[in-house]
């Protein structure tokens, strides 16, 4: 199950072996401990809360624990005599586990420079904690509000019965993923001169593997689709902002252009008001396209000085939690594009099937080494049942 271009499909070798060990990557991870033995970190089948630098906890948006799954050491030994079934790379083991680290670390820190939109969603709700391999498709259901309550005096009035309607729901959970290789003779050449490995391919990876969810979660690039609408009540597919079918839409947004900051300011208020007018009440995450950044920082009125810069009375707006520019929200494809996020899981979340990492296998008998940098990083934009949700996109008219 791999998307690079919006296409879900079940195919490939590293997806057959995948199948093979139960789709835990730590099998695709073999190193050399600091005994030299080979080894893999596999799932225990135990889930543990992410802790921060200080030891405590890490919570989502509601308050429940953020888990991964545990791991732990094992000798490559020890699975070939227990008959468990196991990858054809680990009769290959190179890497050593410090070299393991470095490369995750390249991995994260280069797609992390890309993901402004996915970083404030994943900050705000994230929901994993989950073996995303397994399962290639997230249900949930939409389900109306229907009744309403009566008030008397002695409480025997019959109020209306409830009798809400659900609709089941489908997110595919594509894999997105870049592929490079290291010629073994590269990497014995760098042990042996005792110099660390080059690490621009790898950086290169995550970028990319970066730049894809980001696109996807603006809605820049068309996310993956699976299947047809026939088990679900909408079209499985993966939406973001700029295209999900039932966001809200104002064409008639102020144009900025540096002298006009009171303009602005109205119809962002009127944004914001057919926003509540769905009963969206925010606080509201706002994104900008690049044509308008350079705008925000110019006075809000040239006769009123102290009135400071036309950003810091956006952000003066209650509803207005933030206000970001998006390298892929660009003015050729979007221009004067401004979309408003509720960031509230109702509207958006951030799906983590799988974290950012790297897997190997070998070919060509051993001389080259194949890596595949992926996550299972999927935006969840949606609206309740009657077709309400807190995104507006406003564009000029």
């Amino acid at each position: 199950m791999f998307v690079t271009n919006g296409a879900l499909s079940l195919r490939g070798e590293v997806n057959d072996q995948m199948r093979e060990i139960g789709y835990d990557p730590g099998f695709m991870r073999p190193y050399f401990n600091e005994k030299g033995i080979p080894c893999v970190d596999l799932r225990t089948g135990n889930k543990i809360p992410y802790k921060d630098d200080k030891g405590a906890v890490v919570t989502n948006s509601v308050g429940d624990p953020v888990t991964y799954y545990e791991t732990e050491q094992v000798r490559v030994s020890d699975i070939m005599a227990s008959g468990r079934p196991m990858s054809p790379v680990m009769n290959a083991t190179t890497l050593r586990k410090d070299e393991w680290i470095l490369l995750d670390n390249v991995v994260r820190q280069a797609a992390r420079k890309r993901l402004k939109a996915w970083s404030d969603l994943a900050a705000a709700n994230t929901f994993g904690g989950f073996d995303g391999m397994a399962n290639p498709i997230l249900e949930w259901e939409k389900v109306s509000d229907p009744g309403s309550a009566v008030q008397d005096m002695d409480g025997m009035g019959e109020a209306p019965n409830f009798n809400p309607v659900f609709s089941l729901q489908g997110l595919p959970l594509p894999i997105t993923h870049a592929d490079f290789f290291l010629p073994e003779r590269f990497l014995a050449a760098s042990r042996n001169k005792g110099i660390p490995a080059d690490t621009s391919r790898i950086a290169f990876a995550g970028r990319r593997v970066g730049e894809l969810v980001e696109q996807v979660t603006i809605g820049a690039v068309a996310g993956a689709q699976y299947g047809d609408s026939t088990s679900y009540g909408d079209t499985s597919k993966v939406y973001g902002y700029l295209n999900h079918p039932d966001r809200i839409s104002k064409t008639n947004m102020t144009q900025p252009d540096g002298t006009n900051g009171p303009a602005v300011l109205t119809s962002w208020l009127a944004a914001i008001e057919s926003l509540s007018d769905a009963n969206q009440y925010g606080p509201f995450m706002v994104y900008v396209s690049k044509d308008q950044q350079k705008y925000l920082n110019n006075l809000f009125s040239t006769t009123e000085p102290s009135a400071g810069t036309l950003r810091s009375k956006l952000l003066e707006i209650e509803e207005v939690k933030g206000i970001q520019q998006l390298d892929y929200l660009t003015a050729a494809d979007n221009p004067y594009t401004t979309i408003f996020v509720q960031m509230e899981p109702e509207t958006a979340r951030a799906i983590n099937g799988m974290d950012i990492t790297t897997m190997q296998w070998t070919s060509m008998g051993g001389l080259r080494n194949n890596f595949k940098v992926m996550s299972i990083y999927v935006p969840q934009i949606r609206s309740d049942y009657n077709g309400n949700m807190g995104l507006l996109v406003g564009t000029v008219s």
